[in-house]
């Protein structure tokens, strides 16, 4: 079994006595099916950090040709062929897999980011908190300029917006995305247009910009003289984002001696955690992580179709996990880029969330019903899925700063 992987299953489950044996039977069956598929999952992940190619290719053979996994509706299935596609391409050493989904158009983004954020906090928690802490920390401040990791569509700003023009002391705001792949700057164009319309809407002064990172030195085009804040939104929802990438803008980033980084990870990609785990445990981190990502999707349909969640599920959570399995290095050596990662904060030192920050997250996860819960913690902020994190945010200051 997957070191500690158990499956929910409802309790007090009332069988009528004339159904009891066969009733009972289907449900041993469905259960020994459903361990089957995990242990096979996780033989499959054991032969993979082995390196033992024909083992793991035949065991990916039976995962695609289990009934269950063709047949099957249940979460488990579900995720099991995504994790299966994983370990075939990381047998294969394909580094480039085929794009099924990926956000084909702006609508389609759009749309998934419309239905997560009226299904989970996820999304709300993430860019709330981080608004919060900019907000706190650019008191006073006439000029703020935010360098922004992966914008994607923006949508975390014109909260921000309306909150900089409320404020007495008119403040300004710029915005320069931070672009990963030269293939998204007419997107990213798209978003600057869309966040200019919105700021023009209500009268505010609002300048974007963009630059395509592909090293520490292209930061050297960053207008400074502003209150420099940088937002770094980590893995979310996006694949393709290299650990490596992050370490660049980090380390560009921090050159240009910001007021305050907002940090938002994956409890999945903690840093601190990834660089002591095999690859078998971070297969087995990654099932207990969007298994219940997707539960905790789930509980939000509340009887509605559930075309939304194949969506979410074909649009972002299968490219997610074929990008985690793939990147993971199977070889201890080959993982000292996260040591780098959180070496490139060296001049920073991670302060507490401010009180209004915190009660604002809970009051905002008691909004979307049970299952949701927000935990303090020394790193940060996470939302919580029943026992699980899911996500953490963190500010980080420069160490030379009082915490106030």
């Amino acid at each position: 079994m997957c070191h500690g992987f158990t499956l929910n299953i409802e309790e007090n489950v009332q069988v009528p006595m004339e159904q009891g044996d066969s009733s009972l039977k289907g449900i041993q069956a469905e259960l020994m099916e459903e361990t089957s598929l995990v242990d096979l999952l996780l033989t499959g992940a054991e032969a993979v950090e082995a390196q033992n190619w024909t083992l793991a290719l035949d065991i990916i053979e039976k995962l695609n040709n289990a009934s269950s996994l063709e047949n099957g509706d249940g979460l488990l299935n579900r995720l099991a062929s995504f994790f299966t596609q994983g370990l075939y391409y990381k047998s294969k050493n394909v580094y480039e897999f085929p794009q099924h989904g990926s956000f084909s158009t702006h609508t389609n983004a759009l749309c998934v980011f419309q239905i997560l954020q009226e299904l989970s906090p996820y999304v709300k928690f993430s860019h709330f908190t981080a608004n919060q802490a900019i907000l706190e920390a650019t008191e006073g401040v006439d000029h703020v300029h935010i360098i922004d990791f992966d914008i994607m569509e923006g949508i975390q700003w014109p909260p921000l917006m309306v909150d900089l023009a409320m404020r007495k002391i008119a403040t300004s705001l710029r915005v320069t995305a931070i672009t990963v792949d030269q293939r998204s700057v007419a997107s990213i164009q798209q978003t600057g247009r869309r966040l200019k319309e919105f700021a023009a809407s209500i009268n505010f002064e609002f300048m974007f910009d963009q630059i395509v990172m592909a090293r520490e030195e292209d930061f050297q085009g960053v207008e400074l003289g502003e209150t420099v804040i940088v937002n770094c939104m980590i893995h979310q929802w996006m694949p393709n984002r290299s650990f490596s990438l992050v370490k660049i803008f980090l380390d560009g980033v921090s050159k240009l001696s910001p007021r305050l980084v907002v940090l938002v990870e994956e409890e999945l990609f903690n840093f601190s955690r990834l660089k002591s785990m095999s690859f078998v445990e971070f297969f087995c981190e990654a099932l207990h992580h969007y298994t219940a990502l997707c539960d905790s999707l789930a509980s939000g349909l509340r009887g509605r179709h559930k075309m939304e969640l194949r969506l979410i599920e074909n649009e972002v959570l299968g490219l997610r996990i074929l990008d985690s399995v793939r990147q993971f290095p199977c070889e201890r050596k080959e993982r000292k880029v996260w040591e780098e990662v959180l070496y490139s904060m060296k001049g920073f030192k991670c302060v507490p969330m401010s009180t209004c920050n915190v009660s604002q997250a809970k009051f905002l996860v008691s909004l979307f019903g049970g299952g949701y819960w927000v935990q303090s913690k020394k790193g940060g902020l996470a939302l919580c899925w029943k026992s699980r994190p899911l996500t953490v945010a963190s500010i980080w200051v420069p160490k030379s700063d009082k915490v106030k």
